[in-house]
């Protein structure tokens, strides 16, 4: 089953692209040079004509190639807002988190975990405990992964609480110093700045001072004249 749709990526490869995508991106792994549009088109048409179990192996069988283009391909399988049953879609995801080693590889599985906690937020509890590894990895994925609880206009009260949760998350994260984590920090305030800015402004005046400069500055880029 994998030399099939392993192929069809093969089919694409470039290898002057491959070249420059590891330099790029620098994780130790092998590049075959193929672009997202190309992925997203292969892995649409897989999603069509798979059900749910044989997603499920053949994401498994793709990352396991520890191929760049194999592990984009298997998260954006799995990339769906409805899958049921999604159980093994939600195990298979967080059996990925100790492998993770690089934004591009982590944030398009990250992905797929947000529509997995958007369809069952009582995920939440699983990924609390994320934030306590000593895989740095690990932790950013709580952050990058809660990412749609920042874009809700109208949240309701469970959603405001998951909101503030998530930031708690955050605010134990400030002493953290890996340009990663704080990066994270400050994407998660800046996307909820658009929607929530009170809650982003009351996070900065009690947290601000202790974040890198350059985190601090990135959350609160869309509140410059609210913080003047």
């Amino acid at each position: 089953m994998l030399d099939t749709y392993l192929d069809q990526i093969k089919t694409h490869a470039d290898a002057e692209r491959a070249e420059q995508m590891a330099a790029y991106h620098k994780a130790d792994r092998p590049y075959l040079g193929v672009g997202n549009p190309v992925l997203n088109d292969l892995t649409k048409a897989w999603r069509q004509e798979l059900d749910v179990n044989a997603r499920v192996e053949l994401a498994d069988a793709l990352w396991q190639t520890n191929i760049h283009e194999g592990r984009l391909a298997a998260a954006k399988l799995l990339t769906q807002a409805r899958i049921r049953p999604d159980e093994a879609v939600w195990d298979l995801l967080q059996s990925w988190l100790p492998d993770f080693d690089a934004w591009a590889v982590a944030d398009h599985a990250c992905m797929a975990m947000q529509k997995r906690l958007s369809a069952n937020p009582s995920r939440l509890d699983q990924a609390e405990h994320w934030t306590t590894s000593d895989h740095m990895w690990t932790r950013r994925a709580a952050l990058v992964a809660t990412l749609p609880w920042t874009k809700q206009n109208h949240p309701k009260p469970d959603d405001l609480a998951r909101r503030d949760r998530i930031l708690g998350w955050a605010a134990g994260y400030v002493p953290d110093r890996h340009w990663f984590i704080q990066k994270a920090i400050a994407w998660w305030l800046r996307e909820l700045s658009k929607h929530d800015p009170d809650r982003v402004i009351a996070f900065l005046a009690s947290h601000g001072d202790a974040m890198k400069p350059f985190a601090r500055r990135e959350a609160g880029k869309f509140l410059k004249d609210q913080l003047e």
